[in-house]
């Protein structure tokens, strides 16, 4: 019997958001905060971006930029990336490489409702693996 995985069932549902006039300063704190490394960018209560620990290193601190005066529009990555919680693992897994980013964003009814993740694919994957491999012994 095939096992399949689908993003609903790996994704997390901690989803913060940021209003893009905010700071970088402010997302990092909210990052921090939140122990999340990503941040949906809203604007006037619309999702239009997300911005990373990697939009942070790679658009603000690489090119000096004053994170106390930078916004969050100005460094996000934008449009989001999004797939249904239906879609098999590696559906995602195949976005994530073909786009080269690390998470996915997941919509339902027009919400954004979870995220998943590079490290939360390869846990899960890792997880079963290890339980399929270990399941002949205990029968």
């Amino acid at each position: 019997m095939p096992i399949a995985l689908r993003v609903r069932d790996v994704m997390e549902t901690n989803i913060i958001t940021i209003d893009a006039s905010k700071t970088v300063m402010d997302a990092i704190n909210l990052m921090v905060k939140n122990n999340v490394w990503s941040l949906i960018v809203e604007k006037g209560g619309l999702p239009i971006g997300v911005v990373t620990e990697r939009d942070i290193m790679r658009r603000c601190a690489i090119h000096q930029k004053d994170a106390t005066r930078t916004t969050v529009e100005e460094i996000m990555s934008s449009p989001i990336i999004t797939i249904s919680p239906n879609a098999l693992i590696g559906e995602a897994m195949n976005i994530m490489a073909e786009k080269n980013i690390r998470r996915v964003y997941v919509v339902e009814g027009g919400k954004i409702i979870g995220r998943i993740t590079q490290t939360l694919i390869f846990n899960t994957l890792l997880n079963t693996l290890t339980t399929l491999a270990i399941l002949p012994y205990q029968l």
